[in-house]
């Protein structure tokens, strides 16, 4: 097993804690666009593949128009993802809108934008006919396959999700759309995240394109695209294994083959919407120890906490954890990893074997680049953190300033200020 390494010298962690105290999340360029290029190099064989970024993965407009300029698209599901896209430059069919429970305003401002509406339910085709005045050219909605799908340890089994349509609704969708002017078409499908089995994916392409099969045969209508969600995981532990690319696109050509061109129908151009998997392994959380406790066990307490990252408290998830200075050092030492949220579950790590550790180590926690940042929140007050990107020149980019107490009071009516209460506008009290 090859421990997980932190890919940049201490020298330029040092540098940038100079001008942003930890804890900060730092993102590398360079190793984002390596794995954007081979998605899109497995897929090669589909003519026009694209994946939309899953902008809630890292919704960052530095990482948008990285991987802008690699040519990924942008997947949204709320307005500030449209507007986060819009500012980095994506419009038109270059973004996806894929939400759920979605207000009148969302999509107004995706139509505005030009956006592919992706509904997520039956009745969203009247609302969509009813909000706009009309239906875009462009229309897709979202299969919940149900019981003809297992599910996935983070979604859950899809007949017991709040997403999509059924496959018998998906019938009168896109017949409705069809009778309100809607003139091309895609389908969209996503019932996992971070599943590292090739074969699921496949399976789930089966389905789909079945369902493609039968949609066209009944309804008259050609789908352009068809967008296979995203999902694919990412090794957290290092003893785990990346997905298989090729075997995952392997299988979907010969399911594409077997299922739409042998019976006549002209392939869709695939889509995907793959976050975790671009920028989840290239982003880690830079915290130092502040104290030691040893009590019923041994704590380490940081800087940090859930609220910079929540997937350990959410799903009991791993994060490799490297302790600078400390690499080739014995673990020989169990700790729970903890923040300082008033929550018992605010931990990084449970009886973790980690070299001996002091206040004032510093750690880095990998594989943040997704659903890291992404995620926090201001519980007990705690202020959001600072954002990095090394560029693939090695300078460091800082892409996001790390909120100030003036930040956590702006929205208060009368607003406080922290000055008024004789502390300064920092994030350390």
């Amino acid at each position: 097993m090859t421990p997980k390494a932190f890919p940049f010298p201490l020298s330029l962690v040092q540098e940038m804690e100079k001008r942003t105290p930890t804890p900060f999340h730092v993102y590398d360029a360079a190793g984002i666009l390596r794995r954007a290029k081979a998605l899109d190099e497995a897929f090669s064989w589909s003519p026009g593949f694209r994946n939309y970024f899953a902008v809630k993965a890292t919704p960052n407009p530095a990482i948008l128009e990285l991987l802008r300029g690699a040519g990924s698209g942008a997947d949204c599901s709320s307005l500030a993802e449209l507007v986060l896209a819009e500012r980095a430059g994506l419009r038109g069919e270059d973004v996806m809108f894929s939400s759920n429970d979605t207000p009148a305003e969302e999509f107004r401002k995706a139509a505005r934008m030009g956006a592919i509406l992706n509904l997520d339910d039956l009745s969203h085709v009247g609302f969509v006919h009813r909000t706009l005045g009309r239906l875009p050219e462009l229309m897709c909605a979202r299969l919940n396959p149900g019981r003809a799908k297992e599910g996935n340890a983070i979604i859950g089994r899809p007949e017991e999700a709040k997403y999509g349509f059924t496959p018998e609704q998906m019938f009168e969708g896109y017949h409705a759309m069809k009778e309100l002017g809607a003139k091309r078409f895609g389908i969209h499908v996503m019932v996992a995240s971070n599943e590292r089995k090739a074969d699921y994916f496949v399976e789930t392409a089966r389905i789909v394109f079945t369902l493609v099969a039968q949609l066209s045969r009944t309804l008259g209508i050609e789908f352009e695209f068809v967008d296979l969600g995203g999902g694919i995981g990412i090794p957290y532990r290092p003893e785990e294994d990346e997905v298989d690319l090729a075997a995952v696109s392997a299988g979907i050509r010969r399911e594409m083959e077997d299922i739409l061109v042998r019976n006549g129908l002209r392939p869709p151009r695939l889509c995907m919407e793959c976050g975790r998997t671009i920028t989840g392994p290239c982003g880690w959380l830079l915290s130092r120890v502040l104290h030691i406790k040893d009590t019923y066990k041994k704590y380490a307490g940081l800087d940090a906490c859930m609220a910079n990252l929540m997937r350990p408290a959410m799903y009991g998830a791993y994060h490799h954890i490297t302790v600078f200075g400390k690499e080739d050092a014995p673990c020989d030492e169990t700790y729970d990893v903890t923040g300082s949220l008033c929550e018992n579950n605010d931990k990084f790590a449970i009886d973790r074997p980690l070299p001996r550790l002091e206040p004032g180590d510093l750690l880095a926690i990998h594989d943040t680049g997704a659903h890291g940042h992404a995620m926090g929140f201001n519980y007990n007050g705690k202020l959001r953190s600072a954002e990095w990107l090394v560029m693939p020149d090695g300078a460091p980019r800082l892409i996001r300033r790390a909120e100030t107490l003036d930040d956590l009071f702006a929205t208060l009516v009368p607003p406080v200020r922290a000055r008024e209460s004789g502390e300064h506008s920092e994030r350390r009290i």
